[in-house]
């Protein structure tokens, strides 16, 4: 991809070319299911004029003014309801940045790997009612220009596989798990090596078979330690929305909430830009798709809101710093405040020691999904977890629901542990998909919980 000239229509104005890639191979019980590959090459442009936008996209390579017209006859025919312009942040960033990825598997290699795993799950296992296995990843290759002197080229990639397995239980029921692997990069970043896969089938269908004896968790407000893959979909989810700064001018709670305090002081939450402790993470974002450079935002500082997550226009309506979270999915998607790499911080407790110090409460290790709303009330479904009884883990526990407000179970929260766990294997849905990752500590805490 290459920067185009282009005339400045509107008063300001943005041009994006955008390539993304992705591939989906899915084998269930050693049979090829889906060999899917996708490939999306657009261009689009998006004018702010007199307080509207217009956007315009094609598939073909229309080219940046004819584009960036149609982007300003579109924000002109807004027009008719008014307007009322501000002046838009003047910062351009300038660079490129590319994930330096090892070698990529053949979609061949793919399935070689999908059918020694399931060899391998069922020569190893042998009550296994099904193995289902996933393998998806997606490369985003983005050129951003813009009349403020941005130019940026933008690479994202990631690659994924789900390794499910199914067992039944006394009364023929099925109980199922699954064991992620992800990372950025292409298949060529990951451990897939079978010593690797071997390691990780075994832990999973440990928790497997412990599922198939479980037991109904005691339904109510409960105290529970929160893995920290829980952890992070809960500040994702719950608390990350809700701080997107067009949530909060759509009346989200947290538009009243800055400058108070809504959680424990032991809870700070961060959306980082690219890099945490001196490492790239899993998404960097290092200028967005309104080519402004990306700034971290300190959602919650020791239990105080403190920010917001903005786009350039949100940053004017706050009068606030733009903060670089403007990120579009597709080709002829526009930009939306997207979180980046989201995270809870961690602190100082053990993970051992917040297990002992409960006398009767819960563990809950993995989820299959969550949703929050605008209140930061939110439901997660609990697919792994076990009971603790005298400070010691017990009984596994049948799928149940974690739920509640998330500001009032993030002002219970007595201890955070001082290890972190980042993932990026879901997506994030807002009008439009998104790649995302989270991270978290383990996190103790009283949330109600479904169940008897």
């Amino acid at each position: 991809m290459s920067f185009v000239n282009f005339t400045n229509a509107g008063e300001y104005n943005e041009f994006r070319q955008h390539e993304l890639r992705k591939r989906r191979l899915v084998m269930i019980d050693g049979s090829l299911m889906a060999n899917d590959s996708t490939h999306m090459v657009g261009q689009s442009a998006r004018v702010y004029q007199n307080g509207y936008w217009g956007f315009a996209s094609s598939s073909e390579p229309a080219g940046a003014d004819k584009l960036g017209n149609l982007a300003l006859s579109n924000a002109r025919a807004m027009q008719v309801f008014g307007g009322n312009s501000r002046a838009l942040p003047t910062e351009g960033y300038q660079g490129e940045h590319r994930i330096a990825c090892r070698p990529n598997w053949s979609s061949e290699q793919i399935i070689d790997w999908l059918k020694a795993v399931n060899d391998l799950a069922l020569s190893r296992y042998d009550n296994l009612a099904s193995v289902k296995l996933v393998a998806m990843d997606e490369f985003h290759d983005k050129s951003v220009q813009n009349s403020v002197g941005a130019r940026v080229f933008n690479n994202i990639s990631r690659a994924l596989t789900y390794m499910m397995l199914t067992v039944k239980d006394k009364d023929d029921k099925p109980v199922e798990l699954m064991q992620i692997i992800s990372g950025k990069g292409s298949f060529g970043d990951l451990d897939l090596s079978m010593t690797s896969v071997e390691q990780q089938l075994d832990e999973l269908y440990q928790h497997l078979m412990a599922k198939r004896e479980a037991v109904h968790a005691k339904g109510g407000l409960q105290t529970v330690v929160l893995a920290p893959d829980l952890a992070g979909i809960l500040a994702h989810e719950a608390m990350g929305h809700p701080c997107e700064a067009d949530i909060v001018l759509g009346g989200a709670v947290t538009g009243d909430l800055r400058g108070q305090r809504i959680a424990s002081e032991l809870v700070t939450m961060v959306d980082f830009a690219n890099s945490y402790n001196g490492e790239e993470l899993l998404m960097p974002v290092y200028a967005d798709d309104e080519g402004t450079p990306s700034r971290d935002v300190t959602l919650i500082k020791n239990g105080m809101l403190t920010d917001f997550m903005h786009s350039r226009e949100t940053s004017t309506r706050f009068d606030d710093q733009p903060t670089g979270n403007a990120r579009a999915y597709a080709p002829d998607d526009e930009p939306l405040i997207r979180m980046r790499n989201t995270a809870i911080l961690p602190g100082t407790s053990q993970l051992d020691d917040m297990i002992a110090d409960v006398e009767d409460g819960y563990y809950l290790m993995k989820t299959g999904n969550g949703q929050a709303d605008t209140t930061t009330e939110f439901m997660f479904g609990v697919n792994l977890g076990y009971e603790i009884k005298n400070g010691k883990l017990g009984r596994a526990i049948k799928d149940t629901t974690l739920s509640g407000s998330a500001i009032k179970m993030l002002q219970s929260v007595d201890a955070v542990s001082s290890d972190m766990s980042w993932e990026n294997s879901g997506y994030c849905g807002k009008k439009q998909p998104m790649v995302v990752s989270m991270g978290g500590p383990a996190l103790r805490a009283k949330a109600q919980l479904g169940g008897e």
